[in-house]
């Protein structure tokens, strides 16, 4: 280059000559040479200190060298230098921003605006900030601004785009990336985020070829090839998804979306490539390392030590900083304690399921019920009844966890209760806000949150000894029966289909798991495929979730030496008549380290015995918890040797059988399971006692309610 050449000339002449260091310092910062224009630029400033120039230039190759503590000490002078300097105040915002230091960022780049009111970058980026801090409204006012002076600014129209997506309107978001690729028709970025829209609107096909066209611009795209990954899953692309998961770790082992992705190849029973990775998830998360969604974890690892570990690696990836309280409040005083239920599952989703008439039965005179709805939302009659359910109802899937929290906490909620921990959508930030005085882990997710802004978790003594306490950030708190809620009043359809309509054999023995796919693990299969080689003309009853879980089910029974077409698969029906064609089974055989929860609870609602083993953790002893709670104790064994001779017996003993189902159908209605209001009881003496214990003063401790007694549930201190 001749000008580069030139004040290299000149430097060997004078190697303190200002215009040519300063000159030799912009070329270097345009070809992102980052190192070598700080070292120039730290020359220009030792020799004119006041030189607001040169300390704005250093502050850019400081920010380049992702040195932002640095950048910020020379903006600061350049500012000082020379107030006006709208490009400084401009920069010096974005410095701030890196660090965190948000309030101070929007000062600067207002102040960059009253310089130049027609600075389109410092409007878009006052709108980057509000942003990240989910005001998302304001942010996109300010985006528009940018575009009244630059209506081709590619980066402004993205950023609205990205607004949009935030707030939920994936629809209006399109034309916006649409539009920054008109502007920049090279726009990686846009691309990407274009097709991440495609693909919330359920457009699969389109989001993949625009995952494409970002991979064709940034062959080495992560993101890119995580969501083309994704999108691909969905469309049952199964292989070509895998392969777009491995290509990106391949580029950035690290990235925890990648290896989380690929570690859902347990989804599809997957087990080659689990095999695979399952030392390596185990080694992430023993080593700190954010591996892997904590609900992903569960299926790979009945460690509780691990599951903390991994939970609290988690929520620091999740909230990397401790977050303002909102309640700071002294003691408030209602006529009734308001408890908000705060999550997904209000629609028709397992959830729904379960805790439908809890809300419809709370104690009105004693309780405030609200529902605060962040998950999807359909016209189901599953949510509408959960709608009429509750006093007061919110739906903000779109708005952002401050204002999520600032929500309950100006609604004066005494007891936020998260009922999705860290299964799908959830949003634990809205709990570090800490909204309420208390805050509950309850029923969404079986295991630790990992975090410090949750007081409870509400647990039983088979699912959740206090001995396990250490394992949990939460206080236990023990309901004296099953800690799980059920819903008496779900009807099952009067008419039952045939096993033929179903494609089972008329008169053969049917083994039967409609647990989720994820939880079908190779040793499990291998007792499974055990069972059928010994039970003659015996088929095995599965949940058909996608096309490849159904190969790969059927090539591991092959695999085994059992015909696949003794695999039976169920496609998905409405709930009354699912629940029905569980009467076509036989023995319903639950899954470790997983266990069935909701679908326990299906199958012995409906009357079909549920064989189960007890696990080490939380999430492998609900079915024990269930089973003990309907009267069923014997049906729990304690190791797969057990579980595999038990089911065996049974599979070749029709009386033993017979007289299980028989008991079944005697407690179903009788004991505690399916006793809604009974639980409700246990439930409302729990809320109460945490109450009672804020009011004193005490802090949060763990505790047992006692079993109802005339109509009133106790509670006692963990002894």
């Amino acid at each position: 280059m001749e000008s580069e050449n030139l004040y290299q000339i000149v430097l060997e002449v004078d190697d303190r000559h200002l215009g040519a260091i300063n000159g030799l310092g912009l070329l270097r910062l345009q070809q992102s040479k980052f190192e070598d224009a700080a070292r120039l630029f730290r020359r220009a400033v030792k020799l004119d200190k006041n030189s607001a120039h040169a300390q704005f230039h250093l502050g850019v190759a400081l920010t380049g060298l992702k040195r932002p503590e640095e950048a910020v000490r020379h903006y600061e002078r350049a500012v000082a230098l020379a107030p006006q300097f709208a490009e400084a105040h401009n920069n010096l915002g974005y410095a701030l921003q890196l660090l965190g230091r948000d309030k101070q960022a929007i000062a600067h780049y207002e102040k960059a605006l009253a310089i130049r009111p027609d600075y389109a970058e410092a409007w878009n980026n006052v709108g980057n900030v509000l942003h990240l801090l989910d005001r998302d409204e304001e942010a996109i006012a300010h985006y528009e601004k940018a575009l009244a002076i630059r209506p081709d600014y590619a980066e402004a129209h993205w950023n609205i785009g990205n607004a949009l997506q935030a707030l939920g309107r994936d629809e209006d978001a399109l034309a916006y990336y649409e539009r920054a690729l008109a502007a920049k028709p090279n726009y990686a970025e846009a691309h990407r985020r274009l097709a991440d829209a495609l693909g919330a609107l359920k457009r699969d096909e389109e989001a993949v070829s625009h995952y494409d066209n970002a991979l064709a611009i940034r062959p080495e795209h992560v993101d890119a090839l995580v969501g083309r990954g994704n999108a691909l899953k969905r469309l049952d692309r199964y292989d070509e998804a895998m392969a777009s998961f491995e290509k990106a770790l391949s580029i950035k082992p690290e990235d925890p979306a990648a290896f989380n992705e690929l570690a859902r190849a347990a989804d599809a029973c997957d087990w080659a490539r689990t095999a695979k990775i399952s030392r390596e998830v185990v080694a992430r998360v023993d080593a700190g390392k954010l591996a892997i969604n904590p609900f992903t974890f569960l299926g790979y690892c009945s460690d509780p030590g691990l599951q903390l570990a991994c939970a609290r690696a988690f929520i620091r990836h999740k909230v990397p900083a401790p977050l303002p309280r909102l309640c700071k409040s002294p003691v408030r005083r209602h006529d009734k304690i308001r408890i908000a239920y705060v999550g997904t599952g209000f629609h028709n989703h397992p959830m729904a399921h379960l805790t439908t008439e809890l809300f419809e039965l709370h104690d009105r005179a004693r309780f405030e019920v609200l529902g605060v709805s962040i998950g999807p939302k359909d016209n189901s009659d599953f949510r509408a009844r959960l709608i009429r359910a509750l006093d007061q109802f919110h739906d903000v899937p779109s708005r952002g966890d401050r204002d999520i929290a600032t929500l309950l906490h100006d609604l004066e909620v005494d007891i936020a209760i998260d009922r999705s921990g860290h299964v799908e959508n959830a949003r634990p930030g809205i709990f570090a806000h800490r909204p309420a005085p208390i805050q509950v882990n309850y029923l969404g997710y079986p295991g630790t949150l990992g975090a410090d802004f949750y007081d409870y978790v509400i647990a039983d003594p088979i699912v959740l000894p206090f001995d396990q306490q250490a394992f949990f950030t939460e206080k236990i708190v023990h309901l004296p029966e099953c800690y799980q809620a059920n819903d008496s009043k779900r009807a099952i359809s009067a008419a039952t289909p045939t096993r033929q309509e179903m494609g089972l054999p008329e008169r053969a023995f049917v083994f039967c798991c409609f647990n989720n796919t994820y939880k079908i693990t190779a040793s499990v299969f291998d007792i499974w495929m055990r069972l059928l080689k010994q039970i003659d003309g015996s088929v095995l009853w599965l949940f058909r979730k996608n096309a490849a879980v159904e190969t790969n089910l059927r090539r591991e029974a092959a695999a085994r030496g059992i015909d696949a077409a003794r695999l039976v698969f169920a496609s998905r029906l409405n709930l009354e008549q699912h629940l029905a064609r569980h009467r076509l089974a036989d023995l319903f055989l639950d899954t470790l380290p997983y266990n069935a929860h909701t679908t326990g609870s299906d199958a012995l609602w409906v009357g079909l015995p549920l064989l189960t083993c007890r696990g080490d953790s939380f999430a492998g002893r609900v079915a024990a918890s269930l089973l003990v709670a309907v009267g069923l104790p014997e049906l729990v064994t304690d190791n797969f040797e057990e579980y595999e001779a038990l089911a065996l017996r049974l599979a070749k003993d029709p009386p033993l059988l017979r007289s299980f189902r028989q008991r079944l159908n005697q407690n179903r209605l009788t004991y505690p399971l399916f006793d809604t209001d009974r639980y409700r009881r246990h439930l409302e003496a729990a809320f109460t006692n945490m109450w009672e214990l804020w009011q004193r003063g005490e802090r949060p401790r763990s505790f047992t309610v006692e079993r109802i007694a005339n109509n009133t549930a106790l509670t006692c201190p963990e002894e």
